[in-house]
């Protein structure tokens, strides 16, 4: 691992209590519109969810820390979406990025609001789904509702991939 990786591992050791804060930070910018594209989020609730399987922290702490944290992000991307509508587009990076906007528009028009839900899984969709559920002029609780599955799943699996993982490694370590 990196020092850095070691670090933060080392800090969430010693400061269990702040976990589901320190979660929902993480999750936030990762579901934040522009902060999702520099903070890599899905790696640091991988990364706990693996120290969840050594016992080191608690699973449900990590989870819910992430999912309030999850939809405060995507919603606040929702409201900048609905807010700044277009003109957030030809923003940076966006505007560099037409492909990820293309590619979203055309997953709401085939899959409708399920694609909020999908949106939290994919790297692809995730800057931008959020500000495209506001500028689309989907009503807040029909967004909300797709939104609140979406954050439950995410900040579920993503830290139970780690975890598995963290259980897998272990397993093949003490075969030998």
């Amino acid at each position: 691992m990196s020092g850095w990786t070691d670090t933060f591992i080392a800090f969430i050791e010693r400061n269990q209590d702040w976990l589901p804060l320190i979660m929902l930070v993480f999750a936030a910018a990762e579901t934040t519109a522009f902060l999702s594209i520099l903070i890599p989020s899905t790696a640091v609730l991988v990364a706990v969810g693996a120290l969840a399987a050594t016992g080191a922290v608690a699973f449900w702490p990590l989870w819910a820390g992430a999912t309030l944290g999850a939809l405060i992000g995507s919603s606040f991307s929702y409201w900048l979406g609905r807010r700044y509508g277009t003109t957030i587009l030809r923003m940076r990076p966006l505007r560099d990025h037409p492909e990820m906007v293309e590619k979203t528009q055309g997953a709401f028009t085939r899959y409708g609001p399920a694609t909020i839900l999908v949106g939290h899984f994919t790297t692809v969709f995730r800057p931008v789904v959020f500000l495209l559920s506001g500028m689309s002029g989907m009503t807040l609780p029909r967004f909300l509702f797709w939104n609140l599955l979406g954050c439950v799943a995410w900040a579920f699996l993503i830290p139970k991939l780690g975890q598995f993982g963290g259980d897998l490694i272990g397993l093949v370590w003490s075969l030998f």
